[in-house]
């Protein structure tokens, strides 16, 4: 009779077995939230959870913390499947947690709601990301209403709505069971693991509700982004566990990049480019098109997506050009070039030639909004297929400056500073986290208090729409300096727009202090911040030269024994290892309030 009871696997047990009763009945012992979570590996991966939120600890502890502890509770030591991915004790556990922080990872790169406004989407965006990680969580968990057979010690048989296991247990797979019949059954289990409060905060947000609504039936097809984040993170999960490559199968759609470009177009036209004017101007509406200055809006457009936390944009101005032609969003030249060379005369009789791209003003405005047309005129010159490097580009005031030149092959990838560092999901054997960062596993007061975000609590979150700028005792924006650099450091990390010690992080914690990557986050920086090229230009530099140099006279980093800035860190992993160069600050604390614990898998060469 017991045999029944016995599993399948495919894949080696974890280190630590699900604890069986004295008297070797083969029954297995309930554990408690606390002792589940405690492996370094579920630490780990709890501490990336916490880092792809905007949260305080605390609040983390009540949005996030709970419902997985609750989670863990009811999942226990059951595997994820019986023969296929996660198919060990504790397997469910794991696989819930890790699509979770892959889940997280990608919403960082979606303004949600799509198709409204940026301050709506930045009122919305815990709700978003509390509903990204809550559709991870618990797309699966029917599982353990309809697939498995669980028998108590004492004979009684348990279902998961009668609450947590309280006493030993053994179980099987169910022969008769149906594929995918636990994606309708997940919704007599989810008010368990979100709470009263919990549901009511979330249901007021329509959007996010309904979708999650969706996930939670299994009607991905109606759950749009939401649901696309939950396939996309259970494929990598998957894939983690059966060998395969993450990285791959957390690929974006081909999409999603078309819809971040096109909202922040969308937004830079509402609230920053100058459309229209009748000399000077960053764009003009004409009757068929909308035409815009290619530099400015390219360089524009990309600072405000990496100023709203979006990775994956296009480090060049050709890049994002072809981008936006290959998504389908450019109207080529009649030689299906993306620049066009079109001569703007105003009214005033004020005339000058650009470089522009040109868009069916359908893209950004519903019929009922779109703005008044440019009085004057726009004409397309014969050479418009020219381009870019061979046309001047305007400044601000109107006066030619050099051609753009695209950036060499080295400048384009080197803003991702680290590109060659596996992913800590990657790591089978992740070091513990460190006392200093611990996740609390035990929420204070009532895990059911009211979910109320306040200002002192949670910082500002990823898709603010206005960017950050320090200020002067006056209160009025600073330019581009070493001490602006820093300030702009220090609260990209508060908000987690940039996120440390990951796969493609410009900050890492290494010999307990700060490590920053060289080039690429002074890249970052520049590219956020347009106007350090200009005075960049002044003394002949690169504009992230210009604001590297800023920095070192700061002289917040240690310096080596022979008086060299730079120090080289070996990033170690199962497969491979690779080098980066970068600087080590003196003290963590110009960064980090709470020092988080060194990376695992740097180490500091010299």
């Amino acid at each position: 009779m017991l045999t029944l009871f016995q599993r399948k696997r495919t894949t080696p047990a974890p280190p630590a077995l699900p604890a069986e009763d004295e008297n070797g009945k083969g029954l297995l012992r309930p554990e408690p939230a606390a002792t589940l979570l405690a492996t370094p590996r579920r630490q780990r991966l709890l501490e990336h959870i916490w880092q792809r939120t905007s949260l305080s600890r605390r609040q983390f502890a009540a949005l996030y913390l709970a419902p997985l502890e609750r989670y863990a509770e009811l999942v226990q030591h059951f595997p994820a499947s019986e023969s296929h991915h996660h198919a060990y004790p504790g397997g469910m556990l794991d696989h819930g947690l890790e699509i979770v922080a892959y889940a997280l990872k990608l919403r960082q790169s979606y303004l949600l709601p799509t198709g409204t406004t940026p301050e709506d989407q930045a009122a919305q965006s815990e709700a978003w990301t509390a509903a990204t990680a809550y559709a991870a969580m618990l797309h699966d968990l029917g599982k353990i209403a309809v697939d498995l057979h669980v028998e108590l010690a004492d004979g009684r048989i348990w279902h998961p709505w009668h609450g947590p296991l309280r006493q030993h247990y053994r179980f099987r797979y169910r022969p008769d069971r149906e594929y995918r019949l636990h994606s309708a059954a997940s919704g007599l289990l989810y008010h368990r693991l979100l709470g009263r409060e919990t549901l009511d905060w979330l249901s007021g947000y329509t959007e996010a509700w309904s979708a999650l609504l969706y996930v939670l039936a299994g009607q991905y097809e109606h759950a749009g982004v939401l649901g696309e984040l939950v396939v996309q993170a259970d494929r990598a999960s998957v894939a983690q566990a059966l060998g395969g490559d993450p990285a791959k199968a957390m690929a974006a759609p081909k999409h999603a990049l078309q819809r971040k470009l096109l909202n922040g177009l969308r937004y830079l036209l509402r609230e920053e480019l100058k459309l229209n004017q009748p000399q000077a101007s960053d764009a003009w509406l004409t009757q068929d098109a909308l035409w815009l200055v290619s530099k400015t809006v390219s360089d524009k457009l990309r600072a405000h997506l990496l100023a709203q936390g979006i990775d994956g944009i296009p480090a060049s101005n050709t890049a994002v050009f072809n981008v936006l032609q290959d998504h389908g969003m450019l109207q080529p030249t009649p030689d299906g070039m993306a620049i066009w060379r079109a001569t703007v005369t105003s009214e005033t009789g004020w005339s000058h030639t650009f470089t522009l791209l040109r868009l069916a003003p359908a893209l950004i405005w519903e019929s009922g909004e779109r703005p008044a047309p440019f009085a004057g005129t726009v004409t397309v010159e014969s050479d418009c297929d020219a381009p870019a490097a061979s046309v001047p580009q305007p400044t601000d005031d109107g006066a030619p400056q050099p051609a753009f030149v695209p950036a060499s092959p080295q400048m384009a990838q080197a803003d991702d500073g680290v590109d060659t560092l596996l992913e800590l999901f990657d790591m089978p054997n992740a070091a513990p986290t460190a006392p200093g960062v611990e996740v609390e596993l035990t929420v204070p007061g009532s895990v059911d208090a009211p979910l109320v975000l306040s200002p002192e609590d949670a910082p500002p979150p990823p898709s603010a729409p206005t960017r950050f700028h320090a200020t002067n005792d006056e209160g009025t924006p600073e330019t581009p300096s070493g001490e602006h650099f820093v300030s702009w450091l220090r609260q990209s990390i508060t908000s987690r727009r940039l996120i440390i010690n990951d796969a493609k992080a410009l900050v890492h914690s290494v010999a307990d202090t700060a490590y920053l990557v060289s080039p690429g986050v002074f890249q970052r920086y520049a590219q956020e911040h347009p106007q350090t090229a200009r005075l960049a230009k002044q003394e002949n530099l690169a504009d992230w030269q210009w604001i590297q140099k800023r920095f070192e006279k700061l002289q917040l980093h240690r310096k080596q024994g022979d008086g060299r800035n730079i120090w080289t860190c070996e990033v170690t992993g199962p497969r491979k290892s690779r080098r980066l160069h970068g600087y080590l600050l003196r003290e963590p604390s110009s960064l980090f309030d709470e020092v988080p614990p060194n990376n695992p898998y740097l180490s500091v060469l010299g």
